[in-house]
């Protein structure tokens, strides 16, 4: 059975200021300072907000561009992407689909072996479940999509 995902006033009030800046207010965390830039443990990264399921550690790599970055979505029906030409550039925003939480950007200089795309998203906006976590809060479906590390 599939978790319920949405965006609830209850999640909101829960934010941080930081995390309420960067998903509420499309905010960018400074480089090098998200909690999950460095993080090499197994699991998944969920949104902050509705807790919907965005990328898998095993799709995580070091850009060192100062975010977290992975090369796809683990399903990739719960991210959208938009244009974003704030800042005087052209860049395409993701933000997720039920909570509609501002993530980050996705640019094509990625891993070229890995589909060319890098998702360059903001610790803030997520959550981290660990591998052996993911059954009891309800992500057993996703187990498979991420390899021990």
């Amino acid at each position: 059975m599939s978790k319920a995902f949405s965006k609830s006033k209850d999640a909101i009030a829960a934010l941080t200021p930081e995390q309420f800046r960067v998903t509420q207010q499309n905010g960018t965390e400074r480089p090098f300072t998200g909690e999950y830039n460095d993080n090499k443990a197994a699991g998944i990264y969920v949104d902050i907000v509705s807790g919907e399921p965005l990328f898998a550690s095993s799709d995580k790599f070091e850009s060192g561009c100062g975010w977290p970055s992975f090369t796809k979505p683990i399903v990739p029906a719960h991210v959208t992407e938009l244009r974003d030409a704030s800042l005087g550039m052209v860049r395409i925003e993701v933000r997720s689909k039920h909570g509609d939480s501002h993530l980050g950007h996705v640019f094509p200089d990625g891993p070229q072996d890995r589909g060319g795309l890098r998702y360059c998203i903001n610790s803030a906006s997520l959550r981290f479940v660990p591998k052996d976590e993911m059954e009891a809060e309800g992500y057993g479906e996703y187990i498979e999509q991420v390899e021990d590390i």
